[in-house]
């Protein structure tokens, strides 16, 4: 099988001839070390993915219109929305982390005049261009930050505010999250028009859970989330595509609503959280649902031997392998990680993961 074929067919619940690989991105430091062992440029991403044989590629329109937001010193302002972020040194990297928050005490007024961009402004041909180039990959559109509310919301207002829009439903809050879904929305649906039969699957996401509980009641969920969410779903199946799904933490206690919104595949599925075990998600979903995700970033993969990580893969390989799982590590892969182990990973993932 080339690669779509095989995410395909895993996301269909079949049997393909080897677990698709995923790969959720690595933090600054660790791609450099990786690079470096493949004597890749830094910048090389591609090259990185092809020899960790990775079998999913994303496509995204890119922006092309002015800079609607200025830049402020010690800061790097996103020129589509003024997000802010800053840069958080620790001991092994560091990485850019969500700050000031610009809209955080906003009213309605403040909010519908915040500039952010339209959906003319984007390129959409390169969504084709590179849907050629990433042939034969199974390819997406989208990723982790599509169509997510509170983390998207929480960039602009901070997430205590979004809690309390969401549970109070404020106006400025709620007036928020509906201008930015519905440009992500439309930029999404131009997307997946212009590039009509090239793309496998659309990727969306949402935060949904701590370690141990999930981070809202089901009530604001199936008031607030859900509809938005719907929508997205709705478009992917009006293309006939698949929906991959991210949802961070203990978050199974949503499946079954995103079930009967038509989504096939769960993404993340942190093993340590609360009912996010390979053996629960696959004895309670597995019939209805393929899995992408479970190997953690924060276990064996960080802090053990290579045999550690050979050990933990095997062991979930035996799980979530019988009808529809696709090996990815839970987030992004972190500075703190040996090379080593991930090289190990990867290819123990291509020696155990064939059926």
């Amino acid at each position: 099988m080339d690669s779509g074929e095989r995410v395909l067919t895993a996301f269909a619940r079949s049997q393909p001839d080897r677990v698709p690989i995923g790969f959720a991105g690595v933090n600054e430091k660790i791609k450099e070390r990786l690079t470096d062992y493949f004597k890749l440029n830094p910048d090389d991403m591609e090259g990185l993915l092809r020899n960790l044989g990775v079998d999913f590629r994303g496509v995204f329109p890119v922006y092309n219109g002015i800079r609607l937001h200025k830049e402020v010193p010690g800061r790097q302002v996103d020129p589509e929305y003024g997000i802010r972020t800053r840069w958080v040194e620790h001991h092994d990297g560091g990485y850019w982390d969500y700050c000031d928050f610009p809209l955080r005490d906003a009213d309605e007024q403040r909010v519908a005049e915040w500039p952010m961009p339209s959906p003319d402004n984007y390129d959409y041909d390169i969504v084709v261009e590179n849907c050629k180039r990433h042939s034969p990959h199974a390819v997406y559109l989208g990723g982790a930050g599509l169509a997510c509310i509170m983390n998207t919301a929480g960039f602009f207002r901070g997430m205590e505010q979004v809690f309390v829009d969401l549970a109070t439903d404020d106006p400025a809050g709620l007036l928020l999250i509906d201008r930015f879904m519905s440009i992500q929305y439309e930029v999404t649906r131009r997307a997946l028009e212009k590039a009509y039969g090239m793309i496998d699957f659309l990727w969306i996401g949402e935060d949904l859970g701590s370690q141990n509980s999930p981070l809202i009641g089901t009530h604001i969920f199936k008031k607030h989330i859900k509809p938005r969410h719907k929508k997205f779903i709705e478009l992917a199946k009006s293309c006939n595509l698949p929906v991959m799904m991210h949802t961070c933490g203990s978050s199974s206690w949503a499946y079954e609503d995103y079930i009967e919104m038509g989504v096939n595949v769960m993404d993340t599925l942190q093993p340590e959280a609360k009912d996010m075990s390979p053996s629960y998600l696959k004895k309670r979903f597995g019939d209805r649902l393929a899995f992408h995700g479970c190997i953690s970033t924060a276990g064996p993969l960080a802090y053990g031997t290579e045999q550690d990580v050979i050990d933990n893969l095997r062991s979930t390989l035996e799980i979530m392998m019988p009808g529809g799982y696709c090996m990815a590590p839970t987030h992004s892969i972190q500075d703190n990680t040996p090379v080593e182990n991930v090289i190990t990973l990867y290819h123990a993932a291509r020696r155990y993961g064939r059926y």
